[in-house]
C-alpha cells in the first residue's frame, strides 16, 4: 500500500473517530476515542514527514542528516479569561506560527483539552486539562495559532461564569467559602484542608483522583525544593 493510500485511509478513520466521539455520551466512550484520534494523528504526521523527505525518482541521492532527537515537554503554565459563551486558554510557544498546519492538534471532550505541538525547535509540547469546571461543547471548541501564541476557545455548554478552570479547584474553592473558620477540627487551616482532599479522593472518580494525587506530588515535590513554606 502506497504512503499516499496509507494517509488517505488514516484521514478516514480520524474523520469517523471524530464523529463518534461527537455523538458519545459516555465520558469513558469519549476519552477512549480521544486516545484513539491521537494515536491516529501521530501516526498521520509521521507519514506526511516520510512523504517530505523522499527525494524524486530521478534526484541525485542526498546524504543522510541526523537530526537532533525531539523529546516532549509537558505544558503547565497559560493564561485564561472568558467571554459569556468561551473560555480562552492563551498558551505563548515561541515561534509556533512558523509549523506546518498539521503539526498542531487540539481535541476536545465534555470534561478535557487536549493540545499537541510537533517539533517545534526540537520539542513536543503537550498541554492536558482534564476534569473541567464546567462542561464544554467539543463541536463548537476551536484552537487559532497566532505569533508565539496558541488560543484555544473552549465553548460553555451552559453561559454561566467560570471561576476557575478545573473541577478541583472549584471544589476547594467552594468548600474554602463554605466552611467557617469556627467550624474546622484544627486550628491549622492545612489540617482542615488535607481532610476536605482526603475526603474529596475518597468520593471521586478515576479522574479527579489521579488530578487530586498529580496535585499532591507536585506540591511535595515543591516543598522538597523549598518553594513552598511546610
Amino acid at each position: 500500500m502506497s504512503m499516499d493510500v496509507q494517509m488517505n485511509e488514516i484521514k478516514q478513520d480520524i474523520k469517523d473517530l471524530n464523529s463518534l466521539l461527537e455523538n458519545a455520551s459516555r465520558q469513558k466512550s469519549k476519552d477512549i476515542l480521544s486516545i484513539e484520534i491521537r494515536k491516529l494523528q501521530t501516526e498521520l504526521v509521521n507519514l506526511q514527514n516520510k512523504v517530505k523527505g523522499n527525494t524524486e525518482p530521478n534526484a541525485p541521492k542526498r546524504t543522510e542528516v541526523h537530526t537532533p532527537k525531539s523529546w516532549d515537554i509537558k505544558l503547565n503554565n497559560y493564561a485564561w479569561d472568558q467571554s459569556d459563551n468561551f473560555v480562552k486558554i492563551y498558551v505563548t510557544l515561541v515561534g509556533v506560527q512558523t509549523l506546518a498546519t498539521d503539526s498542531i492538534y487540539c481535541n476536545f471532550s465534555e470534561r478535557s483539552m487536549d493540545l499537541h505541538v510537533r517539533e517545534l525547535d526540537q520539542k513536543n509540547y503537550e498541554l492536558h486539562i482534564n476534569n473541567l469546571a464546567e462542561e464544554i461543547d467539543p463541536s463548537k471548541s476551536t484552537y487559532k495559532v497566532k505569533t508565539d501564541m496558541i488560543l484555544v476557545s473552549l465553548a460553555k455548554k451552559a453561559k454561566k461564569v467560570w471561576t476557575c478552570i478545573t473541577k478541583v479547584e472549584k471544589i476547594l474553592k467552594e468548600s474554602k467559602a463554605m466552611t467557617p473558620p469556627s467550624m474546622n477540627d484544627s486550628n491549622n487551616p492545612d489540617d482542615s484542608l488535607m481532610s476536605m482532599m482526603k475526603k474529596m479522593y475518597q468520593e471521586g472518580d478515576d479522574e479527579l483522583k489521579r488530578t487530586i494525587a498529580k496535585a499532591w506530588t507536585e506540591g511535595e515535590e515543591k516543598r522538597a525544593k523549598g518553594l513552598v513554606p511546610h
